[in-house]
């Protein structure tokens, strides 16, 4: 019995001529040093900040890959100036100082009033204990999804960092919202020791809250059982270990915070009948007896009035 080799199949392929490939092979050489061209052009990605550079930074993003940019002219502004929210002051001092001590510390929300000082509370305790190794990064809201990277990046470091994210709220299904709960709650690695978050916020629970989520709340007797959608908001801020909450000054307040930053700007006479009056207007045509208020209106009369700050 006479065996047959089988015939190899014909799949409709045939060898590329010797010429073809030596054209393929020039395209390919001209396409690689056309990239190593290219390569140089290219900005480099950014390398170690320098630390010693500022006491504040950012978080930036460049050609999609995220740095830490340092601030050249940080907000120097004082807790002394800070007046009518000595209790939230008393706080996040305390607060802050157990951290940079190395003492266990808390995450810290604070919500609630515009213009009432909440961003300034946080620049002024990095302020006072930059010399003690304290440092700040801003993060943006839309880059909340790198918190992980950033933290990767300084959790060998001696410094002690607040991570500080301003005007913040989300929805829950924002990328940056399970970013910041893993930072918060330590993910699958644990929370680094030298990393706090400090996030302002006009909403105390951080997300929008619907009619809909509150009718389905359910009673059984006189026991209230939230709904799902609530409880979880509810759980997002409680990872927030304090909670600082800020509200609209009363008239008297705002015009000795008037008369501070009027006194801080050089004026003198500041608690005469026209400040007080020309102060008062000032904040009703705002709609709001706020810090911010107060400081606007300073500027605005020390500069009309020819002053600069001695």
């Amino acid at each position: 019995m006479r065996s047959t080799v089988p015939k190899p199949q014909d799949h409709g392929f045939s060898p590329m001529p010797a010429a073809n490939m030596k054209e393929l092979r020039e395209v390919l050489e001209r396409f690689s040093a056309f990239l190593d061209k290219l390569e140089r052009w290219l900005p480099l990605p950014p390398g170690e900040p320098d630390w010693d550079s500022s006491i504040a930074f950012r978080w930036r993003k460049r050609n999609g890959s995220g740095y830490i940019q340092p601030v050249s002219h940080p907000h120097r502004i004082r807790l002394k100036d800070l007046l009518g929210i000595e209790q939230q002051k008393q706080l996040i001092d305390q607060n802050t100082r157990q951290f940079v001590q190395g003492y266990p510390a808390n995450n810290v929300l604070l919500t609630g009033a515009r213009g009432t000082g909440k961003s300034s509370l946080a620049k002024a305790v990095l302020n006072k204990y930059a010399a003690k190794g304290l440092r700040l990064i801003e993060v943006d809201k839309h880059d909340l999804i790198d918190m992980p990277d950033i933290v990767e990046q300084i959790y060998r470091r001696p410094e002690r960092f607040l991570l500080f994210c301003d005007d913040l709220s989300f929805d829950a299904d924002e990328p940056g919202y399970k970013a910041l709960k893993a930072v918060l709650d330590g993910s699958i690695a644990t929370a680094s020791e030298n990393v706090l978050i400090y996030a302002t916020s006009n909403r105390r629970h951080l997300m929008p809250e619907y009619m809909q989520e509150n009718l389905a709340t359910h009673y059984l007797g006189e026991e209230v059982h939230p709904a799902e959608a609530v409880e979880e908001k509810i759980s997002f801020s409680e990872r927030f270990g304090l909670w600082l909450s800020f509200y609209p000054f009363n008239q008297d307040d705002y015009l000795r915070i008037v008369e501070h930053w009027l006194d801080f700007l050089g004026v003198r006479n500041t608690a005469s009948a026209e400040i007080r009056e020309s102060a008062l207007q000032w904040a009703m045509s705002r709609g709001s007896r706020s810090g911010r208020a107060a400081w606007q209106f300073a500027c605005d009369w020390a500069g009309r009035h020819g002053i600069k700050p001695e």
